[in-house]
């Protein structure tokens, strides 16, 4: 078992706390198997509202169950629900803590931002339809009368 911390940076122009939108949120992730090393060809996606059986009497659940086709081997991962998924804000636009998930026969290597996520502007206003499908996303703030914005986004996976 290896706990991964995934960490992201970004250009926030203009607004802060950037996360997911809902505990709905689909992440998508390349995979690769830690016993034969084979990548996924796809990204595959993991919910935190999921869970799905362990097979083979390990007992337990998982957000997310794999069984490679290069080895056959069955792997999973599960987010640590005690490590929430956490807002980012553009301090010294170093890269920041996201999630941390447990895995088990498996490595994450990339993520992938698309989906629907939400920000806050510098006078209070929430952005809820932030669309980071192009990697990108413009907009403007009425209440401060400013441009906003998120781009040059960047994530990180390193071992917690």
């Amino acid at each position: 078992m290896v706990k991964l911390l995934l960490s992201i940076k970004a250009e926030l122009e203009n607004v802060t706390n950037l996360e997911p939108r809902d505990a709905d949120f689909d992440f998508f992730f390349e995979v690769k198997c830690t016993s034969c090393h084979e990548t996924h060809p796809k990204p595959v996606t993991l919910n935190r509202r999921e869970s799905f059986d362990l097979s083979g009497g390990k007992g337990g659940t998982a957000n997310f169950v794999w069984r490679c086709g290069n080895c056959k081997r069955e792997s999973s991962a599960k987010f640590e629900d005690a490590y929430a998924v956490r807002a980012y804000s553009a301090e010294n636009e170093q890269f920041g803590p996201l999630l941390q998930i447990e895995c088990r026969g498996l490595e994450f290597i990339s993520f992938d931002p698309r989906g629907i996520w939400k920000c806050q502007g510098m006078k209070g206003t929430v952005f809820s339809e932030v669309d980071l499908d192009e990697g990108e996303w413009t907009d403007y703030d009425e209440k401060a009368a400013l441009p906003v914005g998120v781009s040059s986004f960047e994530s990180q996976w390193t071992r917690a």
